[in-house]
């Protein structure tokens, strides 16, 4: 699914520059589940924006589902996201006044699908991520940290992406709580064949993935 050749970037301030990512080349299969890990600064979310098109590299050439991503526009990189890639981050990134359904809904409002369509496939999408149906209509500011982290992980899935890219996705959740996240992308792993990819500094974390790839000053080590 996934193919680094020699990735770098490079970012300038003045007449100085640095490295985030240096000539990372890897491999990530279809339907595997892996985590990138390393300390703060080392990279890994520079690597991680990559990934998901959020950002290009300065050089190499970055292959996902065999097509050469690198040199794509802005407007067919955002058709990848929207298509390829669900995204689960840190802080959730969900809107506070919306309902549970809404939030997850969202992508598929901006795919333009009908509006049954996007109900019934919000409620599936949920029920994948394990969250409870009886609050379904509940906003998202009335939920714990553990309950919006399974509603961003639904949202993740409603456009049933080839990939999921989930950055620190128990970073603000207690130990417990994080399990039970972690257990969910694991089961979406297992049960349901979707790539996984992790980003985490904390080595517990990564040992629920298949793989572990390291980084260290913008180097795969």
């Amino acid at each position: 699914m996934i193919e680094c050749k020699n990735i770098t970037k490079t970012y300038e301030s003045g007449d100085s520059q640095t490295s985030a990512v240096k000539n990372a080349s890897f491999t990530i299969r279809d339907g595997e589940f892996v985590a990138i890990t390393g300390p703060s600064g080392s990279g890994k979310s520079t690597l991680m924006h990559i990934l998901g098109c959020l950002d290009k590299p300065t050089s190499g050439a970055y292959f996902l589902d065999g097509k050469d991503v690198a040199g794509l526009s802005d407007d067919e990189l955002a058709e990848i996201r929207t298509q390829k890639i669900g995204f689960v981050f840190q802080a959730f990134n969900l809107l506070p006044r919306a309902t549970v359904l809404r939030n997850v809904e969202l992508p598929l409002v901006y795919a333009g699908a009908p509006a049954p369509a996007r109900a019934e496939r919000a409620r599936d999408a949920l029920r994948r991520s394990a969250f409870p149906e009886k609050f379904f209509n509940h906003r998202s500011n009335e939920l714990s940290g553990g309950m919006m982290q399974r509603v961003a992980i639904a949202r993740a899935l409603v456009n049933e992406p080839s990939l999921i890219l989930a950055d620190e996705p128990t970073g603000n959740l207690d130990t417990k709580t994080g399990e039970a996240v972690l257990a969910t992308l694991e089961r979406l792993h297992s049960e349901h064949g979707r790539t996984v990819v992790l980003i985490t500094h904390e080595p517990y974390v990564a040992e629920h993935a298949e793989r572990i790839i390291h980084i260290r000053d913008g180097q795969i080590v």
